[in-house]
Order: C-alpha cells, then sequence, then structure tokens
C-alpha cells in the first residue's frame, strides 16, 4: 500500500488503523534546533479529538502522544521524528454491521475491490482518525512558518452560513469553528437532532492565511494552489476545493475580476503574492447513518473536528514551499 507519505522538503508518513494499537506518524526533514514543547502538540491533538464536542461522535480518545524520536530537550534534532497515539477507547462490535454492507460513499467496498480484505472496525486506515497523523505533521510545520497566521471556520453547516472573512483572526470559534459564536448552542441542538435521527450533513469550510511570504510556489506541476488541493483533497471527506473567488469565477467578466487583486486569493500563476490567501473547501455528509448511525458512535457532520485537520494541511504545503524557496535563495 503505497500513498502513505506526503511532502518533499517537510513530509509526513501515517500508519495505523483507526482499530489496531494506535495511529502513529514519521515527520522527517524539520530542521534542528525549533523549541518543542509537548504540551503545545498534546493541545492542537486535543481541538480534532473525538468526545470532546456536543453533537460529534461519543468516542472518547485522550490522544496523548507518545514523541519517540527526534526530539531531545526540548529541541528538534533534524533527524525522523516518530510520534505514537495509542487507541484506548475501541468498540469494535460498533461496526459489525458494516463488516459485509457497504456504505455508500466511504472506502468500505473499494478498499475490497482494491486490496481483497479490509479492516472494517472503524473504518481502518480510512477512519478519520488517520488524521491524528496530519495534526501531528502540522504542529512541526507550523514551528517553521511561526510569523503565518491559519485560520480555518465553518461557513456553511445545514442552515448556519457565515461567508464573509472574520476580522480577527486571533479570535476563538471552538467548539464548532463558526465565527458567529453566539450561534453555537443552536449549532450543538442542530446536530444532536441529526444523530438522534440518524442523518449527517456535509457544508463548506474556507481558511485563511496571513503572513506567508511571497514567492511560494513553483510555476509548474508544484504550483502553491495545486499543492493546497492535493493536501486538502487528501482529507477523506472533503470533495471539492477552490481559492480566492473559485467557482464564482465563471460567472465574472475578466474586468470585473482584474478590478481586485484580493479576487485571486493570494496566489498569481501558482505562486503566492504576499497577499492574504483565502482558500475555500467542501465536505460532504458523513457516510455512516439511519440505524447504524444511531446504533454506532459517528459524526453527523465531520467539519467541527476537521477544522484543525485543514489548518494542519495548509501549514505542510506552506512550510514544504518556504524549504524550497530557502533552497533557492542559499
Amino acid at each position: 500500500m503505497r500513498g502513505n507519505t506526503f511532502g518533499k522538503m517537510i513530509s509526513i508518513t501515517s500508519f495505523g488503523e483507526s482499530h489496531g494499537v494506535g495511529i502513529g506518524v514519521v515527520v522527517d526533514g524539520v530542521p534542528s534546533g525549533l523549541d518543542f514543547s509537548l504540551e503545545n502538540l498534546t493541545a492542537e491533538l486535543r481541538k480534532r479529538a473525538p468526545g470532546q464536542v456536543a453533537g460529534t461522535t461519543a468516542r472518547k480518545e485522550d490522544d496523548i502522544p507518545e514523541v519517540l524520536s527526534g526530539v531531545f530537550d526540548g529541541k528538534t534534532l533534524g533527524t525522523p521524528i516518530a510520534v505514537l497515539i495509542r487507541n484506548t477507547n475501541q468498540r469494535s462490535k460498533d461496526y459489525d454491521k458494516i463488516k459485509t454492507d457497504y456504505r455508500p460513499g466511504h472506502a468500505d467496498e473499494t478498499t475490497m475491490a482494491k486490496f481483497g480484505i479490509r479492516d472494517h472496525r472503524g473504518g481502518g486506515r480510512s477512519s478519520g482518525r488517520e488524521t491524528i497523523a496530519r495534526v501531528i505533521g502540522g504542529y512541526f510545520a507550523g514551528l517553521l512558518i511561526p510569523e503565518v497566521k491559519v485560520k480555518g471556520f465553518i461557513t456553511k453547516l445545514g442552515p448556519f452560513v457565515h461567508e464573509s472573512i472574520p476580522e480577527n483572526l486571533d479570535a476563538d470559534f471552538s467548539p464548532y469553528h463558526f465565527p458567529i459564536t453566539k450561534k453555537n448552542k443552536e449549532i450543538r441542538d442542530y446536530l444532536l437532532d441529526l444523530k438522534k435521527n440518524g442523518e449527517s450533513r456535509g457544508g463548506n469550510a474556507s481558511i485563511v492565511i496571513r503572513g506567508a511570504r511571497p514567492g511560494l510556489g513553483e510555476p509548474a506541476f508544484d504550483k502553491l494552489k495545486a499543492d493546497f488541493a492535493k493536501g486538502l483533497m487528501s482529507i477523506g471527506a472533503v470533495v471539492a476545493f477552490s481559492f480566492g473567488l473559485g467557482t464564482k469565477m465563471a460567472d465574472m467578466e475578466g474586468s470585473d475580476v482584474s478590478k481586485d487583486r484580493a479576487h485571486f486569493g493570494g496566489i498569481e500563476g501558482g505562486i503566492s503574492n504576499g497577499e492574504d490567501i483565502l482558500l475555500n473547501v467542501t465536505f460532504k455528509p458523513t457516510s455512516t447513518v439511519g440505524e447504524k448511525a444511531k446504533e454506532g458512535r459517528h459524526d453527523p457532520c465531520i467539519i467541527p473536528r476537521a477544522i484543525p485537520v485543514v489548518e494542519a494541511m495548509v501549514k505542510l504545503v506552506l512550510a514544504d514551499h518556504l524549504l524550497r524557496q530557502r533552497a533557492y535563495e542559499n
């Protein structure tokens, strides 16, 4: 099985299954001498951990990271960093009913077609739990770009819509990552109602990047937009990606688009121009619905727990291209 590694100058290789011993990652290419904080890494993991937010999965995992290599005395060594998260609250019997009953939109049937065998417990490698590796990688990537602000937020979740960019990117939108935090109780009730009825919902999210230097990205196949697209589309529930005005450009004339450089979302010719970068993603509804959703521990909407994953993938892409640019300049 290939395709478990992402990145070139800084890369992550993830391993493990949802109901196996644990989920882990090897992060390679992190320079030496960077300050490491186990407390901060744990805090990042807690943002996506299950069992933290009402209306999401009831699975409770502490997600305590075990750093196996690559860090010593609070500093990165420049060697591969291996981190393991042990699974402690599996209820594999919840998945017995989908052992041979494939969920549309999930990787159940396609995994069988590809490998002839699959771990049906929690989705195996196709579980959202795999994204732990991405959050860990994003933490280490963030050490390379401390001056860059990456903020993800929900723009549409059912009846809740907020399409404008928040003025304060330092604001805390937890636990649901919706900019209008006074709606949190309504969102909680909405998600609980979905869960009660065995229903699920998708939605949209945006990511604003502030402080990224100009010149990131290559002019051909490794355009910054292309790597953002690959990183974000590799998240299981993401079904669409755009940047800047995105699909809205299909209904506009060039003279109108060109009036404002911000319409291009901070990327021109595949290279960052130093302005704020705006990315947009669409999530599909969770595949487990009906009685299976009522009986198991599933998210009726994955987006609240996916925002930290989205931010992590963006940081990995930015750090990768920053190291590439440094190589040019040196």
